[in-house]
């Protein structure tokens, strides 16, 4: 889930840029160390909006800098195990898809996606389903859920996140526009038998 958060932190603004925007400064800074870091109980960052609020700068003896008190607004994905998200599909392969979260990747791997056998079309960039020929491929927005979690704190890029499909409600946009228009014509058909049962009955009360 994708959260707005205020967090407070103490930031060094260098030497060379004591003379410019301190606000501005600050938020450069901000936006350098922390946009694509993870933190396990703050989530992923994805972005400083903007600084809030500058304290008085403090002096460090033997530090050309200034470290100042500052409470800022950022961006955040929290991610947990079973949350149901949405990504989008950047790179197949035979393995499985890689889904973009934002910041990060996570991996659907083929024996998540159906309880078909996939196929890996490497000309189009799709996974296939054999029997039915649903697929993936890049630019699909995906719905899935999070089966594995680990985040990599000093490591982003080592982190695992692991995505399943194989469950009602899932999949691709256009697998879910199918299923939402395959129930709306077997309750269009449910509600036409039960209407056409229910006539002669009627009619015998009528009489």
């Amino acid at each position: 889930m994708y959260n707005k958060i205020r967090l407070n932190d103490k930031v060094r603004v260098p030497p060379n840029r004591l003379g410019e925007n301190l606000e501005k400064v600050i938020l450069d800074v901000l936006q350098e160390h922390l946009e694509g870091s993870i933190d396990k109980e703050i989530g992923i960052f994805i972005c400083v909006t903007r600084v809030l609020e500058v304290g008085d700068g403090e002096i460090v003896p033997g530090d050309g800098g200034v470290y100042y008190d500052v409470k800022f607004e950022a961006l955040v994905l929290r991610l947990a195990l079973q949350e149901v998200i949405e990504g989008v599909v950047v790179e197949t392969t035979s393995f499985g898809a890689f889904i973009s979260l934002g910041p990060i990747d996570a991996m659907l791997h083929v024996s998540q996606i159906s309880d078909e056998y996939i196929n890996f079309d490497e000309k189009n960039s799709r996974l296939i389903c054999q029997e039915s020929k649903r697929f993936i491929g890049v630019g699909d927005t995906v719905r899935s859920r999070v089966v594995t979690l680990s985040l990599n704190e000093r490591e982003p890029r080592d982190s695992k996140i692991g995505l399943t499909m194989r469950q009602a409600g899932l999949g691709t946009a256009l697998w879910l526009e199918e299923d939402m228009n395959l129930e709306k014509e077997k309750a269009l058909e449910k509600g036409q038998t039960v209407e056409k049962k229910e006539r002669p009955a009627r009619k015998a009360r009528e009489r």
